[in-house]
């Protein structure tokens, strides 16, 4: 671990008792990592050069929560600690309110006896089917701990995912937003004041003065009025798709968009590859485990693609056979490497972390090409707007006895 900056720590110990300490490290990553070698959970990670918390990224969101709890409770149970002790402090150090009242009923039913998989699947809408699923493979196995270590790894996974996509869509998004305000500013407000002193001078405008003032008026007369379909279109889209027919002709038309619908099936190909190859690692048999991978694919239309899939696989097809021309072609390709090696999991861990690799890329490429094109766009549309003002103010100018 390279040296770098001093970082303060909160952490548990295996026995669920918190310390407090410092370590030298480069990044919080290498701090964290520094911190699972002493088998030690952390819980709060402060650089000493800043008073701001670095730790507890999982404020606000459930998803994340899940997954920082579901880290810790695999750490504390890898380390020795009793089960009943280990979600005792997933629940108290949860950042959501939610997943601490699941823990915290979890543990409940654990101490009247049920085993943690089947208290887990009483809770399915907020742990999935996977992670019963993996509990109760390693349950029978005598393996809880490892079953647990990779059900916090596909949390992470997922999360860190996400975590990718939001942050190279967020600049973009941003300048859309404040680039669009900021014209609809200037034709709402700024040119109609300006639009007002042409009238007074009487004077011939130009075009180009002249479409600017046709897209201002349109602006302040319908501007509102847009506005108010706008919403009303959305909220009567989200209530359409709600209804199980339209939501999968709705799924089935975003995956034929040319750069999205791409994109999106990556992303869905990489959480049925990675949950499934998780499963069969940790011993769900191969049909089971493509049932349960399916419930990770949040597309409709592909959801039911692969229901008939795995129905074709129970009917003896190769797993490969049955998906081609679902997933992306080189996930099948690595498939049908997977099942002529007998190493069907480990490949599907390979398809999840290929193609999630290439949604980065392309994500990159796409906001690569979007960042400047936002900007020449944008900026042509102030560009207009300067020039047609100026234009008329030559224009009166030139008027003028």
């Amino acid at each position: 671990m390279s040296a770098g900056a001093l970082w303060q720590f909160r952490a548990a110990t295996a026995t669920g008792d918190l310390v407090e300490g410092q370590l030298n490290a480069g990044t919080r990553q290498e701090a964290m990592e520094e911190l699972r070698r002493r088998a030690l959970v952390p819980v709060d990670l402060t650089s000493g050069d800043s008073s701001v918390r670095a730790m507890r990224p999982w404020r606000g969101s459930r998803d994340d929560a899940l997954a920082t709890a579901v880290r810790a409770l695999a750490s504390l149970v890898s380390g020795g600690a009793t089960l009943e002790r280990a979600l005792r402090f997933a629940a108290a150090h949860a950042g959501h309110p939610d997943v601490a009242a699941a823990f915290d009923a979890v543990r409940t039913d654990v101490l009247a006896g049920q085993p943690l998989a089947t208290a887990l699947r009483a809770r399915t809408e907020l742990f999935g089917a996977l992670a019963p699923a993996l509990v109760r493979a390693g349950e029978e196995g005598g393996s809880l701990a490892p079953a647990l270590e990779r059900l916090a790894n596909q949390l992470d996974a997922a999360r860190d995912l996400r975590v990718r996509l939001q942050g190279a869509l967020l600049y973009p998004a941003l300048l859309g937003v404040i680039a669009g305000a900021g014209v609809l500013v200037l034709l709402g407000f700024v040119v109609p004041r300006f639009v007002a002193m042409l009238d007074a001078s009487g004077a011939v405008l130009p075009l180009s003065t002249r479409i600017l003032v046709g897209a201002s008026s349109w602006v302040t007369r319908f501007g509102p009025v847009a506005l108010v379909l706008a919403v009303v279109g959305l909220a009567a889209g989200r209530w359409a798709i709600r209804a199980e027919d339209t939501r999968a002709r709705w799924h089935a038309w975003r995956l034929r968009l040319p750069l999205a619908g791409a994109v999106e099936l990556d992303i869905c190909a990489a959480r049925f590859a990675r949950s499934l190859g998780i499963l069969l690692e940790g011993g769900t048999p191969l049909l089971a485990a493509a049932r349960i991978a399916r419930t990770a694919v949040p597309n409709e239309h592909l959801g039911s693609a692969l229901d008939g899939a795995i129905a074709r696989v129970e009917r003896g097809t190769r797993v490969a056979e049955a998906l081609d021309g679902l997933l992306p072609p080189l996930a099948v390709q690595l498939l049908a490497v997977g099942e002529e090696s007998a190493s069907l999991g480990p490949a599907a861990g390979r398809v999840a972390d290929t193609l999630e690799a290439g949604v980065q890329r392309r994500l990159q490429q796409a906001v690569g090409v979007l960042e400047p094109a936002l900007i020449v766009v944008f900026g042509g549309l102030v560009g207009f707007i300067a020039l047609a003002m100026l234009q008329a103010i030559y224009s009166i100018n030139a008027t003028l006895p």
